[in-house]
């Protein structure tokens, strides 16, 4: 099972290092999502990541205090705003639409509810 856990967090920080180019792609969920699965499989790939001076500030706030940093609330908001946008201008179905309404509602409810880090 630990390979399985590390191939996982392996894939998990492949997508989070995707994410920092592609910006509807979330990084820090993604690393977060790293950080379970090297803490269920290595040690080492788990202090990597935990103490890297990008990513780790964000994952100690959330194991710590479900804290999520202002900028990352601001830019989540952002980018919900423009995938909502964009859904609307091609014309997807009202149906979808809706569903979408009601989903990214609640992500962002979710998110400007945790507390600041």
């Amino acid at each position: 099972m630990r390979y399985l856990w590390a191939a996982l967090g392996l894939i998990s920080v492949g997508l989070g290092l995707l994410g920092v180019v592609l910006p509807l792609l979330p990084t820090v969920p993604f690393m977060l999502l790293a950080a379970f699965f090297f803490a269920r499989s290595s040690e080492r790939l788990h202090n990597w990541l935990i103490t890297h001076p990008t990513f780790g500030p964000s994952i100690r706030e959330w194991q710590e205090r479900g804290a999520i940093n202002p900028r990352g609330k601001r830019y989540a908001t952002i980018s919900i705003i423009a995938v909502f946008g964009v859904s609307m201008i091609v014309g997807v179905p009202v149906k979808v639409i809706l569903i979408q309404a009601v989903t990214l509602s609640c992500v962002l409810l979710f998110i400007w509810t945790r507390p600041n880090n």
